[in-house]
């Protein structure tokens, strides 16, 4: 192994230190699986999911999002949950919060639950439900082990929503924390950056 490689399983090691230990909030009386952050705990991973198996965990950190119709840039922190109960696909719930320039929490932010739903021919479907009345489903794939790269074909609005009309989002591994990008069309404006975040694992 390279002297890289092994600062790399090193780093990752001081890492666990903290988060190996912790979970998700379980459930002692549920008659199935409790869903799991933490692969050493609970159902095992699936196989079908094995892809996407660096993404498991609960992720915390800060982002910056920006937009021609709203004044920005903002800061907001966020909190990302990825975990599973044992099947073939993958919990998301992710939930943000603004911040002001000196990192003091404004007020709570955007919220989002769905799924990752990985397939045969490496092909993955992510669902996502937003507060703000949007649903979308977006279809990717890995661009390597620890990069996943996903656009929209689909996105259903309620009628007091905004006008999104398609988004595209790429997450990816960085020296062990996580970080996204994405970009939105909305509101009569092209594709263009969104939101960024750059998080870090503290569960799993």
């Amino acid at each position: 192994m390279t002297a890289s490689g092994d600062e790399a399983i090193a780093a990752a090691e001081r890492r666990a230190e903290s988060t190996r230990a912790r979970n998700l909030p379980l459930w002692d009386d549920l008659p199935i699986p409790n869903d799991t952050a933490n692969l050493r705990e609970g159902a095992n991973l699936n196989d079908a999911c094995l892809a996407l198996l660096p993404l498991v965990g609960v992720w915390r950190g800060e982002g910056e999002v920006d937009y021609p119709t709203i004044d920005g840039p903002r800061k907001f922190a966020q909190q990302l949950t990825i975990s599973h109960d044992g099947r073939p696909f993958l919990i998301h719930e992710a939930r943000a919060w603004l911040l002001d320039d000196e990192g003091n929490v404004i007020r709570p932010a955007a919220r989002e639950s769905g799924f990752w739903r990985p397939q045969e021919d490496d092909t993955i479907e992510l669902l996502l439900t937003h507060n703000t009345g949007i649903v979308e489903l977006y279809y990717g794939k890995p661009r390597n082990q620890t990069s996943w790269e996903l656009g929209t074909d689909a996105v259903v609005r309620t009628a007091t929503a905004k006008d999104v009309t398609a988004a595209q989002r790429l997450y990816g591994l960085i020296e062990g924390s996580l970080g996204y990008v994405e970009e939105r069309a909305m509101v009569g404006q092209e594709m263009q950056p969104h939101s960024s975040a750059l998080l870090h694992r503290v569960v799993g």
